[in-house]
C-alpha cells in the first residue's frame, strides 16, 4: 500500500485517501480558443477533473491565459495543466497562467557531447547539476504562483545519460524521475505529482511499483498519476488501460488517472470512471474515499507464476481463452470453438475417473477447505488443467501453492464477479484476471457471461491476453491520443493503417501524431507511421527514420513497401 502526500492543484486536492481524480487532454490546436474551450467543456461534463492542454512553444503557453479566462467566464473552474516539451521557457510562461505544468525529464536535460560513450561519475554529476540549474527558475515561479508540477517520465524518451547507465528500462524511468524529485525536494518545492508511462502494460506496472517503493524509502511519497500511454483505440486500448491502471490501484498505488485513447477525449472519461468506481466508497460523512475491493486485494510481492514449458505458455498449447457453458468447457483457439472437456469437474473429483483432458475446478471455498487435497490430486494428475475461480488473493495463493509444490498444471483463471454486458465484462476481467496475467500468473482465462456472444467473449479474451503480453494473436497498434501538436488526422490514419496491416500477427506498428513525441514514445514498435506536418508522414523502422516527407496519400503503400523490404509482410488470407 502506497500512501501519498496530499498536494493542491488550483481548487482541487489529490493524494492520501482522497478520491482518485480523473483527467484528460484536449486534442485541438491550442491557439484555437473556441475549439479548445468547447472540447474542454465536453470533457468536464463527461467527468474530467483536470484538463491538460499542450503548450509546445511560447505562443501556445501565453495563449493558455485566453483559454482559462474563457472557461472561467462559462463557470468552469477545473484546474488546467500545461503540457510542456523541450522548451523550459514555455513552462515558465505557463506556470504563471495555469494550475499545473507537466514536464518530461528526458526532454528537459541537456544533450551529451558527441562521441562520448560512457559518463564518468564526475561527468554524470556535472550533468545532473546542470539539470538543477535549468529547473530552478521554474521551481521559483511555481512556488510564487502556487503552481503544481508533474514530472512525467515516459518509456522511450529518457535522456541519453540515463539510458547509458540504466537502459531504457523501468529502472531507468524511475531513476530519471527520482533525480528531478530530489532536486525539487532539495529546493523546498513539494507540490509535485509523478508519472511513469509506457505503451507496454508490464513495463508501466513494473515502473510504478518500483517508483512507489523507492519514493517511500526516501520519504518522497508524492502523488502518482497513472496511465498506459499510446494505448490506441477500441477494446484493445481499453483492455490495456484497465489492466495496467487497475493492477496498480489494487495495490493502493495511484492518485489520478488518464485513460489515453486515440478517440475524442470525452470518450476516455467513461472508461476512467468505470475503473475508479471500483476503488471508491462513500464514508459516514458523505465523502467519497478510497477503498480496497476484497476480491482485488493484491500482495505487494512479485510472485512468479507456476510455469509449464516456458513463460506464458500452457502445458500442451499456447495460452488460450476458455468459455464455460454450464458443465461444458470450450477452448477458443479461433472464433469457432471446440469442446475439450465433457463430464463433471468439481472439487470432489475422483482422480481415478479423470481423463488427461479434464479440468479440475477449484473455487475459493474448495481451496480454503482443503488445499492439501487439491495439491495431491494435481500431483497424481500432472496432465489435468486447473480451472480456478475466485478473487485475486485466492488465485495468487493458489498459484504460489502450486509453485511451492513444483506443479506445472495448466492454470486457467476465471473471475467470480458477474457482469451485465460487454463493457462491464471488459472492465472486470481486465482487473481480474488482468492484474494476475501481468504478473505472469495463469496460462489462460475462462469467460462465462450470458449477456454477450461467444465471438465477443473470444475477442475480448484474446484481447486481454495480448494486452498483458501473455499471448500475441494479432497485430499490436500503438497510437497516441492526439493533442494540439498532432500534425494530421490521427484517428483516420490509425484506421487506414489498421485496415492494411491487421493481419500481421505479432508486429507492433505505431501511429503517432507528431515528431515531438512520436519517435521516442513508440520505443516498443517495430514500425512507425508519424505525422510530419504539411500533409507529410515519416516512416520508421524501429527507432530509425527511414523515409521522411512522404505525402499522406502515398504513405500507407510506402509503409507496406517498408514492411516488405524487411521481410515482415504476409499477404492477407
Amino acid at each position: 500500500m502506497y500512501t501519498s502526500k496530499i498536494v493542491t492543484i488550483g481548487n482541487l486536492q489529490l493524494g492520501g485517501d482522497l478520491p482518485v481524480r480523473l483527467q484528460s487532454m484536449t486534442s485541438t490546436q491550442t491557439l484555437d480558443t473556441g475549439a479548445t474551450v468547447d472540447q474542454a467543456v465536453r470533457m468536464i461534463r463527461a467527468g474530467c477533473e483536470l484538463v491538460r492542454i499542450t503548450a509546445p512553444g511560447l505562443k501556445e503557453a501565453a495563449h493558455l491565459k485566453e483559454i482559462r479566462s474563457a472557461l472561467r467566464k462559462q463557470g468552469y473552474n477545473v484546474p488546467l495543466i500545461a503540457d510542456i516539451h523541450f522548451n523550459p521557457a514555455a513552462a515558465e510562461v505557463a506556470a504563471r497562467l495555469v494550475e499545473k505544468v507537466r514536464i518530461n525529464p528526458g526532454n528537459y536535460t541537456g544533450s551529451r557531447q558527441a562521441g562520448s560513450i560512457d559518463y564518468s561519475e564526475a561527468e554524470y554529476q556535472a550533468e545532473l547539476d546542470k539539470t538543477a540549474v535549468r529547473l530552478l527558475p521554474l521551481l521559483k515561479i511555481c512556488k510564487e504562483y502556487g503552481t503544481a508540477i508533474r514530472i512525467g517520465t515516459n518509456h522511450g524518451s529518457l535522456s541519453q545519460r540515463i539510458v547509458n547507465r540504466y537502459g531504457d528500462t523501468p529502472e531507468g524511468m524511475v531513476q530519471s524521475a527520482l533525480e528531478f524529485t530530489r532536486i525539487c525536494h532539495q529546493w523546498g518545492f513539494h507540490n509535485l505529482v509523478l508519472s511513469m508511462k509506457s505503451s507496454n502494460v508490464r513495463v508501466m506496472v513494473e515502473a510504478y511499483r518500483l517508483l512507489a517503493e523507492k519514493l517511500s524509502l526516501e520519504g518522497l511519497n508524492y502523488p502518482l498519476h497513472l496511465g498506459v500511454t499510446e494505448a490506441g483505440d477500441g477494446d484493445d486500448a481499453r483492455l490495456k488501460s484497465v489492466a495496467g491502471i487497475g493492477a496498480l490501484l489494487a495495490r493502493g498505488i495511484g492518485d489520478t488517472i488518464r485513460v489515453s485513447l486515440t478517440e475524442d477525449p470525452e470518450n476516455e472519461l467513461p472508461v476512467a470512471r468505470a475503473i475508479v468506481e471500483r476503488f471508491h466508497e462513500r464514508g459516514e460523512d458523505g465523502r467519497i474515499l478510497r477503498k480496497i475491493r476484497p476480491d482485488l486485494v493484491a500482495d505487494t510481492g512479485r510472485i512468479i507464476a507456476p510455469q509449464s514449458s516456458n513463460s506464458g505458455m500452457a502445458f500442451r498449447k499456447p495460452a488460450s481463452v476458455y468459455l464455460k457453458k454450464g458443465t461444458q468447457i470450450y477452448r477458443a483457439d479461433h472464433p469457432s470453438s471446440r469442446p475439450v472437456y465433457a463430464g463433471e469437474a468439481s472439487p470432489e473429483i475422483n482422480p481415478a475417473l479423470c481423463s488427461p483432458a479434464a479440468f479440475l475446478l477449484i473455487t475459493e471455498e474448495a481451496f480454503s477447505a482443503d488445499p492439501g487435497k487439491l495439491m495431491r490430486i494435481l500431483t497424481e494428475l500432472p496432465g489435468i488443467a486447473v480451472l480456478a475461480e475466485g478473487g485475486t488473493r485466492m488465485l495468487r495463493n493458489l498459484a504460489a501453492t502450486m509453485q511451492q509444490e513444483g506443479l506445472l498444471n495448466t492454470l486457467i483463471l476465471k473471475n467470480c464477479q458477474p457482469a451485465t454486458g460487454k463493457d462491464q465484462l471488459l472492465t472486470e476481467i481486465s482487473l481480474n484476471p488482468g492484474s494476475l496475467l501481468i504478473d505472469g500468473i495463469g496460462n489462460g482465462i475462462c469467460i462465462e457471461n450470458e449477456h454477450i456472444t461467444d465471438i465477443e467473449a473470444v475477442e475480448t479474451g484474446f484481447g486481454l491476453l495480448q494486452a498483458t503480453r501473455v499471448r500475441i494473436s494479432k497485430t499490436e497498434f500503438i497510437a497516441c491520443p492526439s493533442c494540439g501538436r498532432t500534425l494530421f488526422n490521427i484517428q483516420q490514419a490509425l484506421n487506414t493503417v489498421k485496415s492494411l496491416t491487421a493481419h500481421l500477427i505479432g508486429l507492433k506498428i505505431a501511429v503517432m501524431g507528431c515528431i515531438v513525441n512520436g519517435p521516442g514514445e513508440m520505443a516498443d514498435a517495430d514500425y512507425g507511421y508519424i505525422g510530419a506536418g504539411n500533409g507529410k508522414v515519416n516512416l520508421y523502422k524501429g527507432k530509425e527514420a527511414v523515409s521522411k516527407g512522404i505525402p499522406e496519400t502515398e504513405a500507407p503503400q510506402a509503409l507496406i513497401a517498408l514492411i516488405k523490404e524487411n521481410g515482415d509482410w504476409k499477404e492477407p488470407e
